[in-house]
């Protein structure tokens, strides 16, 4: 008896500071009141920090300057533009093109919301499709899918405007498909062209022709690219979903741009989806069905039901509470999926939570579906989104950003060459391919440059950051985790008060 009293007594005590310390993180989180607007902001502002090319006069990221200006020069073309994927100088096209149907996705769900970011999200997606254009349309036959030798970039720790390593180009062509990142390629410029329809006609009609030239591509010659480029690809974003994804995709993008039913059918060719439960620049599936399923509830379009259930099954996958769900949180609250990169897991499901509930709340009638026995509204959707993004922001057990330059607390050591260097400006000198390591790279001193509005790869299973240059799969930035939390910041700056 004696035993079980004690037992009873450490059971008893145990609950009481379990209680007590989640109390604790309610009282924090209380304290913290996420600004949308300037989260949206900033996270726009990041794009201007991982620009290639030619730098404009508007240009407000100063410590950077102009980079890559000789890009396809190898190939005789003009390759030159675009965006560094993340914290290395080279450019890939799979998540560029992903991170530009990502913003495109954003500004024509959520223009409204954007307010006066709606031109710095139009300007973020034409600098990408300026050079998807490029690459498309530079050799007949060819599409250019990636400039720099990633594994030559990989031994050095150098500036972009000091970039001496091989600019290697990579194409696919007939004998050598790439379905996958063509696919991408033409959902990024389907989409881009309705972004810009009302604002320039002619560029959107540039757009939508050439989108649907790549995807005939696509189509056409089929394979994934990974298969063909090997280590110039891989393991950096090798094509581990296959290319049917990137089909569907970019399909599902031509169809919303045209409405045509060549592209319907197209759609209904390619037979049984998958339905994973995550979403991102490699696995195109779940953000598919959501984007199809805006046809059944918004249009009420009988046709797409099947993209309906599919887009609930992956909800039901996704919310904490369902008897079907499949997804681990931390004890902070957030998403956890994969543990190198997990917050663009975390933006780009988000981005479906968020974006999901804008299509229920567009019925006539209240509309839910149920996750077995629970029934889901979309202030399911929009609640469990807002827990992620304001987590981004700070509320959670740490108090720290994962935006950085946003809040008094964010990650000072990001895993970035030209944030962790100092600037062209501040040292003159060039820094060669192994300059950079001693004494920039290994220096437990705060990054030099703020790369304002820089999403992470986020937090621990254990919700712990521990703030290391080195440790990539947490302190390094990417375009896609940036460009799938656009739509969300809006939605949040738009209805909230910030």
């Amino acid at each position: 008896m004696g035993g079980l009293i004690q037992t009873f007594f450490i059971t008893w005590v145990l609950f009481c500071s379990i209680n007590i310390s989640f109390s604790r993180l309610g009282a924090q989180a209380a304290s913290i009141n996420p600004n949308y607007k300037e989260a949206l902001a900033k996270s726009l502002l990041f794009f201007q920090g991982q620009r290639s090319g030619r730098l404009p006069p508007s240009q407000q990221i100063t410590w950077r300057s102009h980079s890559g200006l000789s890009d396809g020069r190898l190939a005789n073309v003009d390759l030159t533009g675009g965006y560094y994927d993340a914290g290395d100088n080279v450019k890939f096209n799979l998540p560029m093109a992903f991170t530009t149907t990502m913003l495109s996705w954003s500004t024509l769900e959520y223009g409204k919301r954007l307010g006066p970011q709606l031109p710095n999200a139009r300007a973020a997606i034409r600098w990408a499709t300026d050079y998807l254009l490029k690459c498309a349309t530079a050799t007949p036959g060819k599409i250019y899918v990636g400039v720099g030798d990633p594994n030559a970039d990989h031994r050095c720790w150098e500036r972009p405007e000091d970039m001496d390593t091989v600019r290697s180009v990579y194409s696919v062509s007939p004998s050598n498909p790439g379905s996958d990142v063509a696919g991408e390629m033409a959902a990024a410029l389907a989409a881009a062209s309705l972004v810009f329809r009302s604002s320039d006609r002619q560029y959107a009609g540039l757009l939508l022709r050439t989108a649907r030239k790549v995807l005939q591509f696509a189509l056409q010659y089929r394979g994934a690219y990974s298969d063909r480029l090997g280590s110039s690809v891989c393991p950096f974003y090798c094509s581990y979903s296959g290319y049917k994804d990137e089909l569907l995709w970019g399909a599902a993008w031509l169809f919303r741009a045209t409405n045509e039913v060549q592209y319907y059918n197209i759609i209904k060719s390619l037979g049984a989806d998958d339905q994973p439960d995550l979403f991102s620049w490699d696995n195109k599936y779940s953000g598919a069905h959501v984007l199809l399923s805006r046809r059944a509830l918004v249009n009420n379009d009988k046709n797409f039901q099947q993209y309906k259930q599919e887009a609930e099954n992956f909800m039901c996958k996704i919310l904490p509470n369902s008897p079907y769900s499949s997804t681990q949180y931390t004890q902070g609250g957030l998403m956890y999926k994969l543990p190198q990169d997990n917050l663009q897991y975390v933006t780009s499901i988000s981005f479906l939570l968020t974006t999901y509930a804008k299509y229920m709340k567009s019925t006539k009638t209240p509309y839910t579906f149920n996750c077995g026995s629970q029934v889901v509204n979309a202030n399911s959707l929009i609640s469990l989104a807002k827990r992620q993004v304001d987590y981004i922001l700070g509320v959670n057990p740490i108090r720290m950003s994962y935006m950085v330059g946003y809040g008094p607390n964010f990650p000072r050591r990001i895993h970035h060459r030209g944030s962790s260097l100092p600037s062209k400006t501040s040292h003159p000198q060039a820094i060669g391919c192994s300059g950079g390591f001693e004494p920039f790279y290994s220096s437990s001193n705060p990054n030099p440059n703020i790369l304002t509005g820089a999403i992470v790869g986020g937090p621990n299973q254990n919700d712990g950051f521990p703030d290391d240059r080195s440790d990539y799969s947490h302190s390094e930035p990417a375009t896609y985790i940036n460009a799938a939390i656009v739509g969300p910041l809006a939605y949040f700056a738009g209805t909230l008060r910030s």
